[in-house]
């Protein structure tokens, strides 16, 4: 398998950076940022990740997202593949679905370690809004 790189990131600290495949989660996926009990945790939190994990159309969208990849991987010229996941600020819906896609990419491939995430926001301050 080539090499994957999943970038969980927040549009509120900067562009989206580049990438094969770009998810912005912003408008189509309810923020946990709303809600008080989860808005201080990030994806390192329990309740943040199943929170994202029972949004509607979540699950879906990281299995799509894992089949494109895996197109870009079987494409005559394949090479390393990159996809950022972005989201208000980078801590909730963005870390927890770039995680749950690479374990996902994991799972399809023996190769595991050629799947890195990194989460450029995730040790951020919580955006004022």
């Amino acid at each position: 398998m080539n090499p994957v790189t999943v970038t969980s990131f927040g549009y509120l600290h900067g562009p989206a950076p580049e990438a094969h495949i770009v998810l912005d989660l912003r408008k189509h996926f309810r923020d946990p940022h709303v809600s008080p009990e989860l808005r201080h945790l990030t994806a390192d939190d329990r309740a943040v990740r199943e929170a994202v994990l029972r949004t509607p159309g979540i699950l879906p969208l990281i299995d799509a997202t894992a089949a494109a990849v895996r197109a870009y991987q079987g494409g005559p010229s394949a090479g390393p593949v990159t996809v950022a996941v972005g989201c208000a600020g980078g801590r909730h819906r963005a870390a927890t679905v770039a995680r749950t896609l690479a374990l996902a990419l994991t799972d399809a491939d023996a190769d595991a370690e050629d799947v890195t995430v990194v989460d450029r926001d995730l040790h951020r301050p919580v955006v004022a809004r």
